[in-house]
């Protein structure tokens, strides 16, 4: 059996949806594509795809196979296409993943960039709050704040972006301003609920180099970060917010930026918010991956301060 051919058959069955439409992209019979997966599920020593007269579907292995040989199949015809070419110019596939917030007001803007250097690559990029799984999701880089990091994972600091504490000019107005983190207990503070497990993130603040957590009264919660950025607006309290989030609101004066100091003062800022472009393994950092890296790593140093570091997460 030819292992690159079949795993390219079973590519061809995945991306159609049935054994069919593989057989006649790839200009065979059906009967062959059915005898090439049955062939490649024995070689493997297990059942790839689920097989009724009617439907089709991947099975747990499959998917994670697929994950797999996706990619290799990929860089396969690149590295063909560059030969015979001699093209050095990146091209394939290229999938990114983020927050929700991180990929909407961050990453999405960027991208007509990188694209318009790289316009061979194929970019894809998905927004979740929930888990990634670099293998099972086919996802090449994923961009993660420091909760996000696993064990294994390997990943390079690329920013270091402000938090803003923040409330609308009408909730200061008849609530007061606040000037320190301790007065905050006295405020309604709106809190983000940590979509992955639950957790209300507490508001990290540093003071002469040491940090600490403050004591906060949160009278409302939301998962959505924009959700708690159009309360804020509104009034219902004090929010804070990724610089991301709240700059545009700031410049047009629905929200006021508050507990503003240096971290070289002896009052309180608030701790940042590191961003991690994080790969499953160090072979995973391939040319295009590490081209995207780089990308990001000039534009948001024009914006935020970056410390890059790479290292393999030991814990999360």
């Amino acid at each position: 059996m030819n292992l690159l051919a079949a795993i390219a058959c079973f590519i061809k069955v995945v991306e159609t949806g049935s054994i069919v439409g593989a057989a006649k992209n790839l200009g065979v019979s059906a009967p062959a594509v059915s005898q090439t997966i049955n062939r490649l599920e024995e070689h493997l020593g297990a059942r790839l795809l689920q097989r009724t007269t009617r439907s089709m579907a991947l099975t747990e292995n499959g998917a994670l196979y697929f994950a797999r040989v996706q990619r290799i199949a990929s860089d396969l015809d690149s590295a063909q296409m560059a030969i015979s070419t001699g093209e050095t110019e990146l091209q394939g596939r290229l999938c990114i993943a983020a927050s929700s917030a991180f990929g909407r007001h961050v990453l999405a803007p960027l991208i007509a960039g990188f694209a318009e250097r790289h316009p061979r690559l194929a970019l894809e990029l998905r927004t979740t709050d929930g888990k990634i799984n670099h293998i099972q999701d086919g996802i090449d880089l994923s961009l993660r704040i420091k909760p996000q990091l696993e064990e294994g994972i390997v990943a390079r600091k690329i920013a270091s972006i402000p938090f803003v504490v923040c409330a609308s000019p009408a909730y200061l107005e008849h609530a007061g301003i606040p000037r320190t983190p301790e007065e905050l207990q006295q405020h309604a503070c709106l809190a983000f609920r940590y979509p992955l497990d639950g957790r209300l993130l507490r508001w990290g603040f540093i003071r002469e180099g040491e940090h600490y957590y403050a004591t906060l009264n949160f009278t409302a919660i939301s998962d959505d970060i924009d959700a708690l950025a159009q309360m804020a607006i509104h009034g219902a309290g004090i929010a804070r917010l990724a610089e991301f989030v709240a700059a545009s609101w700031i410049e047009s004066g629905q929200l006021v930026a508050l507990l503003e100091h240096s971290h070289e003062s002896s009052e309180s800022s608030a701790e940042p918010l590191d961003i991690y472009a994080c790969v499953q393994d160090r072979a995973a950092i391939t040319a295009k991956v590490k081209a995207f890296m780089d990308y990001l790593t000039e534009h948001l140093g024009q914006r935020w301060p970056k410390e890059i570091t790479v290292s393999a997460q030991s814990s999360a």
